[in-house]
């Protein structure tokens, strides 16, 4: 057995060497680069985005809207799990939401447990190009006691699918 693990080892070594390539660069010295073609690496986008946005200026007591869009940036059909998403009731903490000071806010919505995978039903199509959007009240799930500025972050595109690269800061006053 510890044969067959050295002579796998040593097969190895020899194919990442004979692989890898040294060329001198202009000061003489050793450039240990290996060149790769762009089109063998290419960057995948993701076909389902997400964007959170705020509706109105928010105020400390009173409702703080917001919109959540999905874009289908692919050319074919694609879907999304609605399961942690302003997509179906406030069923989960998916969002993070911080004060400026890092301070995280409490959530005090429900929390749903799931099994997993989400079922064929849980899923919402979208065609190529298009977008969908879903409006929510942040105050509804989160604590925002105090005016502020506050950062949210959504923190759930493992389980819905869509990609949020953004947060979004806002401002609630008085």
């Amino acid at each position: 057995m510890m044969k067959k693990i050295m002579i796998v080892a040593s097969l190895g070594l020899a194919l990442f060497t004979a692989c890898s390539s040294s060329k001198k660069d202009e000061t003489g010295g050793n450039n240990d680069t290996v060149l790769v073609s762009e089109t063998a690496v290419e960057k995948k986008t993701d076909p389902i985005l997400g964007k959170i946005s705020v509706i109105g200026s928010p105020k400390l007591g009173g409702p703080i809207n917001m919109r959540f869009t999905v874009y289908n940036n692919s050319d074919t059909v694609e879907k999304f799990c609605i399961w942690h998403t302003p997509f179906e009731k406030l069923m989960s903490k998916y969002l993070d939401v911080a004060l400026d000071d890092y301070t995280p806010v409490d959530y005090k919505g429900a929390m749903a447990k799931r099994v997993m995978p989400p079922p064929a039903e849980s899923y919402k199509k979208l065609n190529a190009g298009d977008s969908t959007s879903a409006d929510f009240n942040l105050a509804d799930a989160y604590a925002i006691t105090k005016a502020g500025n506050y950062t949210i972050k959504y923190n759930s595109s493992t389980i819905s699918g869509i990609v949020v690269t953004d947060s979004l800061k806002i401002q609630v006053t008085n």
